[in-house]
């Protein structure tokens, strides 16, 4: 995995542990480059504020994923699901019989038919250091944090110990931290509307110093476009055509994919 992968996953436990959620599991989603026999996660998805957790289980909020899938894979369509990280808050440091039950039949879908797996727990012991440590080939520490890797392969009937190793590489996921409330209050719209229409893009932006989401949406006309500005609270329209950039006067409270099919309406009835 890439060291900003690994950061992440360090940084975001230790961050989950200080919150008042911090008690209960919480996890990620792993994607990235399968090759033959080795696997390079590039990217992490997290379980997000919208996921069903407890002490023991937590279940991702799928809808924000897949969009955040979407928008990591726009520009990299090499990228694929490879698996799943989760912690445990107790010592268990290897998958439950739960966790066993539920990831034979998920592998079944993946590429390869193969998945990569970690649990995360806190370590007894204390480890001043503030460098990670690998005293197992499947094990990562970083002082009382730690992650043990596995993978499980469709038919087998247990988990394998999986040697991890580090490369220099981004997180190609971690710009989405800062929209991530965005995804999560849109996810559904935007992603069904990226499904019905086509070649439509995501970015990351700033507006009035605020985080949003960029959508654009290609008309059949060369150079004009539907455009959207996303904030969590609120969705502004745009049409772009020869070079200029209108914005759109919707109802107010339009969802996103509201919004764009009112605006083709309207397109349409000008002829």
């Amino acid at each position: 995995m890439t060291d900003e992968v690994s950061r992440t996953l360090f940084g975001e436990y230790a961050a989950h542990r200080q919150t008042d959620r911090g008690t209960e599991e919480t996890g990620w989603v792993l994607l990235g480059l399968r090759e033959t026999n080795t696997a390079t996660v590039l990217a992490t998805l997290p379980a997000g504020a919208n996921r069903d957790a407890g002490q023991e289980h937590v279940r991702f909020n799928t809808e924000a994923q897949a969009l955040a899938s979407r928008i990591v894979r726009q520009d990299d369509r090499r990228l694929t699901l490879l698996g799943v990280v989760h912690t445990h808050p107790g010592t268990l440091r290897h998958p439950s019989g739960g966790d066993l039950r539920g990831d034979r039949e998920w592998v079944k879908r993946l590429r390869g038919r193969q998945g990569i797996f970690a649990i995360g727990t806190v370590d007894d012991e204390t480890h001043e250091a503030t460098v990670g440590e690998h005293p197992r080939p499947h094990v990562q520490k970083l002082k009382d944090l730690r992650f043990d890797w596995y993978s499980l392969t469709h038919g087998e009937a247990s988990y394998q110990n999986l040697p991890v190793e580090l490369t220099i590489g981004p997180d190609v996921a971690q710009l989405l931290r800062g929209v991530w409330p965005i995804i999560e209050a849109h996810a559904g719209r935007l992603d069904r509307l990226a499904r019905q229409q086509a070649n439509v893009r995501f970015a990351v932006t700033t507006d009035d110093e605020q985080p949003g989401l960029a959508v654009s949406v290609p008309l059949a006309e060369p150079g004009q476009s539907i455009r959207l500005l996303v904030h969590e609270k609120s969705v502004r329209f745009f049409y772009a055509a020869g070079g200029e950039v209108f914005q759109a006067d919707l109802p107010a409270g339009a969802e996103p994919d509201q919004g764009v099919y009112l605006l083709l309406a309207e397109l349409a009835a000008r002829g």
